[in-house]
Order: C-alpha cells, then sequence, then structure tokens
C-alpha cells in the first residue's frame, strides 16, 4: 500500500495510525527521503492488449534461470515487474501467459509502474521503503469501489481507503478502489484487508498491487487506474497467476 502522509506532516501522520491497515501505510519512522527519481515518459510505454498478442517465446523476456525455477510449476500467468536498479522506484509491468508452461506470450503491457520510494530488497522489513524482491502469488482483490469484471475473489470494503499526500505531495484519495494482494507475509485466500502476519509484524505486510497516485509508495505496486482495472480482467485463479518482481540485473539471474 502506498504512503498516507507527506513528510513532516502531523496531521497525516495521526490518520495514519489511525488505520487498520500495515505496511504501505505507516511512514511514522520515515528518515528523510532521497530524491526521487521521474517516472518514464509516456512515449516510452506501449500497451498490448488481448487483440494485440506478441509471438509466444520459449522462456518470459528477462527472466534468467532462477527466476525461471521459482514460478510454480502449475502457473499460466506471470506479471513481470521490472525496476531499473536495486534503488530506483518506477518500473515496467508486463503480464505473460502460457498453454504448456513453456511457451509464453505477452497479453498485456508493458505499463508504468511504481514501487517503494527506495527500491527494492531481498530483506524486506517494516518500514525499510523497499519492495521485497521475489514471486508471489496473486489470488485475492479487493477495493472501494465496485468490482470492474475480475475472476478473482472481490471484496468491496469501506475500509480501502487512503487519506493523505504521498512522498511527491501528490493526494492519495483512490489509491485503494482497486487491489490486488500480493502473497508476501499474508495467507492466501483471504481479504486483502485481513491482518494475519505469518511471518510477525516486523516483516512487513499489507502489499499490494493497486491504482497509481503518480509517486513513490512504501513498498507496493502501483498501477495506472485504467491498466489496474484491465489487470483485474484478465487474472485468471484457475492460471495460478503469480508476481515476478524485482530490478532488472536481478531478474535476469
Amino acid at each position: 500500500m502506498p504512503v498516507t502522509k507527506s513528510a513532516g506532516s502531523t496531521l497525516a501522520a495521526a490518520v495514519c495510525a489511525a488505520l487498520l491497515l500495515t505496511g504501505c501505510t505507516d511512514a511514522s519512522s520515515v528518515s528523510p527521503a532521497p530524491p526521487v527519481p521521474k517516472a518514464p515518459g509516456k512515449s516510452s510505454v506501449g500497451h498490448a492488449g488481448p487483440g494485440h498478442q506478441k509471438p509466444s517465446a520459449r522462456h518470459i523476456p528477462g527472466l534468467g534461470p532462477d527466476f525461471r525455477s521459482r514460478i510454480p510449476g502449475g502457473t499460466r500467468q506471470v506479471l513481470v515487474v521490472s525496476g531499473g536498479t536495486a534503488d530506483t522506484n518506477v518500473a515496467e509491468t508486463a503480464l505473460y501467459e502460457s498453454d504448456t508452461g513453456r511457451d509464453w506470450r505477452r497479453v498485456a503491457g508493458p505499463w508504468p509502474a511504481h514501487n517503494a520510494l527506495r527500491g527494492w530488497t531481498h530483506d524486506h522489513h517494516a518500514g525499510d521503503l523497499r519492495t521485497p524482491i521475489g514471486v508471489y502469488g496473486l489470488g485475492d482483490a479487493g477495493g472501494l469501489e465496485p468490482d470492474p469484471g475480475t475472476r478473482l475473489p472481490y471484496d468491496q470494503d469501506e475500509e480501502f481507503v487512503a487519506p493523505g499526500t504521498g512522498f511527491l505531495g501528490e493526494p492519495l484519495e483512490g489509491s485503494f478502489d482497486h487491489v490486488v494482494a500480493i502473497d508476501y507475509n499474508r495467507v492466501p485466500g483471504t481479504s486483502p484487508l485481513d491482518k494475519e502476519r505469518p511471518l510477525g509484524p516486523e516483516k512487513g505486510s499489507g502489499l499490494w498491487i493497486h491504482v497509481d497516485h503518480e509517486g513513490p509508495t512504501q513498498g507496493c505496486i502501483s498501477l495506472p487506474r485504467e491498466r489496474m482495472r484491465e489487470l483485474l480482467r484478465l487474472l485468471d485463479p484457475d492460471k495460478h497467476p503469480v508476481v515476478v518482481m524485482g530490478p532488472a540485473p536481478e531478474l535476469r539471474k
């Protein structure tokens, strides 16, 4: 989930402390933020919907043998979120599908995305402002707004709110209109709002893919609103979707 206050805003801090959600909603212990790289221009981002599929490839582009081996055998949908370096907070996202688990085709993207303010990490902890690198399931969705047509279980709830402003002073309102829970330190098969943390609260929690607010997050992945809605409609629980995410040099290993 994204940050819920700008640095130095005591009012936003009070609101954040009252939230039931954790992870990207708690920035109370954040040290001064480093400079934030600008997101890539729109001209560098293409879009390939189901009617514009790329030819099949033996392997998913950008994934080396290490990360390919981490994808479960039954998975037929893979969302790749690739950052520039370990310390960048802008990324590119694309969705791939396969009928066999061997020959993959891109069915959506590449789309622009944001990740955590300080980039990526192999050892995520609460408040580190980094997104965990790895392969995680995508099985549960929800949001403040109605289901846009996803096949995933969808929990519409008034608790999906994001008050305050982000690191760039941008409003966070609407960021949780649609979310997909990333299965990091959570119980799969529950609402994204579920608060059970199998690894303990110190390992961070509440990591989602959600609507972009045009700034970096505390740990989540964010996508433009229409791309978020499109992703929800494309994800198919029968294909056991996962997200593979991290900086590009790591993913190529």
